[in-house]
């Protein structure tokens, strides 16, 4: 069976759905330094434990979503639309 994720438009869904974009970044100013801009593009976190990520619900609502899951047991705890944070 399939590992499911509850998308907050169309419910239980298969994760076969879904796109992952990556962490949940705040991008810098427009005026940011060189170096912040560095970081946010290139710079990446490799944490173990709980973790919130973009993911695109490519084979549903289409919307972007924040996934908040456990890297190491890939346990999904909340999953709301990137739009209401």
């Amino acid at each position: 069976m399939a590992s499911l994720i509850r998308c907050p438009h169309c419910g239980p869904r298969p994760r076969e759905e879904f796109t992952i974009r990556g962490a949940a970044l705040k991008r810098p100013a427009p005026d940011a330094s060189e170096d912040a801009w560095f970081a946010y593009v290139y710079l990446r976190d490799n944490p173990r434990g709980p973790h919130e990520e973009h993911w695109h619900h490519n084979g549903g609502c289409r919307r972007w979503l924040t996934v908040a899951r456990d890297t190491a047991t890939h346990a999904v705890s909340c999953v709301q639309d990137a739009g209401a944070s």
